[in-house]
């Protein structure tokens, strides 16, 4: 089903049983397979792959060589499982980037918010989930399982270990290895990644008050200069969350986080 505004160069191959949108651009030599949905207002450039079961909001933006929707690279893969790719509206996804469908070990689904931007050459796994307003410079890459939160900043190089998580606002350098979990806010950075205060910068920006911002680092410093146990460090944080509401992210990730966080 492709809408009448839709302009798809000659020498693009679409499947008919794909679902195209309102003045959605397909360019040259890009194969669009069944079973995808790609919402209106999406430019693909050329010489991209995008296969189904896939789901693509609006407004997304997707440059040349781009991979989205392949099998995943997990041997534990089988071609009959039946798995999901979903992206949300108004992404960037630059020059060779590659996304894969979940797997049946999790929830079948790998997901990705709205408002990211993904530079050339990074690499989502499957059944990973990402939210919104982040950005992942060149080569960042992250393993099957991650989980990554809103307004997150992914260095270039980096790279994160299957099942890892990373909360809100924070700030992931370039070539850092998290092989543990990095809460909300914290600046991480080395090989393996170690807290490095909290992203103060993006928080300014973000519109934190100072007053928020000092609540903030006094929760990081509860967590790690305090010689606190994850446990104690909850119970501390909890006055704090009555004063500063956005410091219940840092307890929520606490409370569930399996892998522990990095130190």
């Amino acid at each position: 089903m492709i809408d009448s505004s839709v302009k798809i160069h000659p020498t693009a191959i679409v499947s008919e049983d794909a679902k195209i949108g309102a003045n959605v651009v397909i360019g040259p030599w890009t194969f669009i397979g069944p079973e995808v949905e790609i919402g209106a207002d999406t430019k693909i450039a050329s010489h991209c792959v995008i296969k189904g079961p896939t789901k693509i909001g609006c407004r997304n933006k997707i440059f040349q060589f781009v991979t989205l929707g392949e099998d995943c690279q997990d041997k534990k893969f089988k071609e009959e499982d039946r798995t999901y790719l979903e992206i949300g509206d108004d992404n960037v996804i630059r020059e060779h980037c590659t996304m894969h469908r979940g797997t049946i070990q999790e929830n079948c689904l790998t997901k990705v918010g709205s408002r990211n931007l993904f530079m050339v050459n990074t690499h989502v796994a499957h059944d990973c989930v990402i939210g919104d307003d982040c950005i992942f410079a060149n080569n960042a890459t992250l393993a099957g399982h991650v989980h990554i939160g809103n307004w997150v900043i992914f260095g270039g190089l980096a790279a994160i270990h299957q099942f890892g998580r990373v909360g809100d606002h924070a700030f992931i350098a370039g070539m850092a290895a998290l092989n543990m979990d990095v809460p909300p806010f914290v600046m991480a950075a080395g090989h393996y990644a170690k807290p490095f205060g909290i992203n103060k910068e993006g928080l300014k920006r973000r519109g934190f008050s100072a007053e928020s911002i000092t609540l903030i680092r006094h929760a990081y410093m509860i967590i790690y200069r305090q010689d606190n146990t994850i446990e104690q460090a909850i119970e501390k944080l909890q006055p704090l969350a009555e004063q500063e509401p956005a410091i219940n992210l840092y307890i929520d990730f606490l409370k569930n986080s399996t892998r522990g966080i990095c130190r």
